[in-house]
Parts: structure tokens; sequence; C-alpha cells
């Protein structure tokens, strides 16, 4: 998409000076933003001639790509509101990318430094987050509930990296998995009986690889009568359970204060009267939380980085040592099998195609001497690549 025409970009600032002088927020309110819009299009055409500038031929284009500008993301919106891009990145001004079924492309679009600033400083304004030298790293979710992750100079070389991940409506339910292709009706049976028993499910993979999906999947099948709540460093599940409270960490202020951490979260959540416990990925020491929340008969769904499910379970039993020089082995592998029911492992192949590769079932902790492993059995062999 072309950078801003010159008779949108001088609307657009005449737009921009209008609602500054009736202090008006044109996210919170788009309708007078558009008629807005819509005078100063037909105003430009009225003395375009006179003064020699160039004519609005399509006024109501003009009119969307002036909105782009002053309300939503410029030449970045028509990207974000298209159903098929999964995730758009900004490597250099004049370097972006967005993902289509799981592949790349290098988008035919240049903007500017200040340009990539200004873009970011927008999607930050309703978030209450921050970036700058002193917090050079942001999460933080937007308003239709994708996620952005920024990162500044100089922890990158020279430009602003800046990702948008998205988060597609069309796959909602099991059902929808099983028609894309990703997962068999039988795997699908297998995860909803376990939601419905109230059964402790963690989901598995790489990056990309559909867990954040797969785990909204999964909260979908949870019976309607149970109360969720989910805990997340940014908002990034899409929930619509009749009761469900989500809950999301805080960075600390610039006096260092006010930081609330995901092993905060999921103390919090506990209070909360959950059916169902739901931690959108477990990286750090609250994962030695989630493990206590378990055992306390509170049933529980996680998603966490590993290579397969068997690695995710090993994984699973090696963040609580994070927490304390207290914590060992003799504890937490016994733990880890008593509390995880299934493990659910997702994967995406070269051609973007993502799948559920494998459901295991953790057996009885036998072992209780160093390296030991929590046997398995498999419930499910995946859809074939």
């Amino acid at each position: 998409m072309p950078p801003a025409s010159a008779p949108a970009a001088a609307v657009a600032e005449r737009v921009r000076e209008r609602l500054r002088a009736e202090r008006l927020d044109p996210a919170r309110d788009p309708e007078f933003a558009a008629q807005l819009a819509r005078a100063e299009v037909r105003r430009h055409n009225d003395f375009a001639l006179a003064r020699g500038v160039a004519v609005v031929d399509d006024e109501a284009a003009c009119v969307r790509e002036v909105l782009a500008t002053v309300a939503g993301y410029g030449p970045l919106q028509p990207y974000l509101d298209d159903p098929t891009v999964e995730e758009l990145w900004i490597n250099a001004p004049d370097r972006i990318f967005i993902a289509r079924g799981g592949v790349s492309e290098r988008l035919p679009l240049s903007l500017t430094d200040s340009a990539v600033r200004d873009l970011v400083e927008r999607m930050l304004q309703a978030t209450g987050r921050r970036v700058d030298l002193s917090q050079p790293f942001v999460d933080a979710s937007l308003p239709d509930g994708s996620r952005l992750h920024v990162v500044i100079p100089d922890i990158t070389r020279r430009h602003w990296a800046v990702n948008v991940r998205k988060f597609l409506p069309t796959v909602r339910s099991l059902g929808h998995l099983v028609a894309s292709g990703s997962l068999t009706a039988d795997g699908a049976e297998i995860l909803r009986a376990a939601m419905h028993d109230g059964r402790s499910v963690l989901v598995s993979g790489a990056t990309h690889a559909g867990k954040t999906t797969l785990l909204g999947a999964l909260i979908a099948a949870c019976p309607p009568e149970h109360r969720i709540v989910t805990v997340e460093e940014t908002f990034e599940l899409a929930v619509s359970a009749p009761d469900v409270v989500s809950l999301q960490g805080r960075q600390a202020s610039l006096e260092g204060s006010g930081e609330v951490s995901l092993r905060r979260l999921v103390k919090e959540a506990l209070r909360m009267r959950p059916d169902r416990l739901v931690v959108g990925e477990v990286r750090d020491a609250e994962a030695l939380d989630l493990l206590l929340a378990l055992n306390t008969g509170v049933p529980g769904a996680a998603t966490i980085h590993a290579n397969s499910a068997r690695d995710a379970l090993g994984k699973l039993a090696a963040l609580p040592l994070l927490a304390g020089r207290n914590i060992d082995s003799a504890f937490v592998l016994p733990a880890v099998a008593a509390s995880v029911d299934l493990v659910v492992h997702c994967e995406r192949d070269a051609s973007g195609r993502r799948r559920v590769a494998e459901i295991i079932e953790p057996l009885p902790f036998t072992g209780a001497i160093d390296g030991a492993a929590i046997a398995c059995r498999t419930l499910y062999g995946g859809v074939r690549p």
C-alpha cells in the first residue's frame, strides 16, 4: 500500500487540528471523527481548483484513508483489518512483513522512523503502558485483542522493532480445529472429555505453533457453569465463557513500584473461586504457584514452550526450581505427575500449517532419584503432515 496521498495528508492534518480543538479522542467517538473527515474532504474539493491543488476523485476512499491516519494505524490499518493476516512486524521503516497461513511476506510499504514511533505511541495510548529508555520493552493488548510487542534502541541496533500478533476469530472451538485439519475428531473428543471432566491440560509447542489458539478452544469446551479465571502477562486469550474473569500483569512504574507479577496473579486467582485456572504461558517461577494450585484440586490449563510433549513435562518440572533453593525435584516431579492429566503438543510445518502432533498422559510417578523422568503413555498420534 502506498503512503497517504497529498490531499489525504492535508485533510488528515485539518481533522486532527479540529479534534484537538474539540478535545475529542477519535477512538472514543469514531462517528464524530468520520463526520469531520467527510466534511473536510468536501471542503477540500470545493476549494481545490481555486487553490491549484489536486481534487479528490474518490471521496469515500479518501475518508477511509484519513480515518486510518487520524483514528487508526495509518498505512498499517488495512493489514490489521485483513482477517487473513495473522501477524505484522516491522524490522525497519522500509522492512515491514506480514504472515498469512503461517507464511511470511514482505509488504511494498515504506514508512519513516518518526511514523513508526507515532504509530506505536498511538497503539499504546489506550493501554496505560509505555516504552522509553528506562523501559525499552513493552507488551500490550490493543483494543481488538491483538498483542503488541515493541523493542527500541539501544536494545535493537538502530530501528524500533514492532510485532502485532492478531488473534483471528475464525478458530474459537475444537470443532473449528477439526474443520481446519489441525485436529482429528478423535483427538477433539479426548480433549473435550478432559475439559468436561475437570482434568488439567498442558499445551506445548514452539512459537507460532498455535498454542494460544488451542488453549482458547479448550476453554470454550469447558462446561458453561464453570467459573474460569485466566492469568496472563498481557491479554491474549479470547474467552467467551459465560463466567470468566481475566487478569493481566502490570509493569513497574517509573519509580520501580506497582509491578504485578504472574506469581501474584496466580495466588489472587485462587481467592476468586475458580472452577478452572488458566495461565496463558508458564515460563518462570510462576510454575511453582501453578503446581501448588493444581495440587489443591483446582483444574488448570496452561501453555509452555517445548519441543515435544515429554519435553514440556520436564520443563514444567524444572521451572519451579527457579522459585528458590528450598525447592527440589523430589517434590516437583511427583507434583507434576499428579497434577497434569494431559499434555497436548502443537507443531507448525514448513508450509505454515499448524496441527496437534500428539496427546500424552503422565503416569503415576514411581522414581524419586535425580534425573528421573515422568513416564507417559500416548493417547493420540496427531494429524499427519
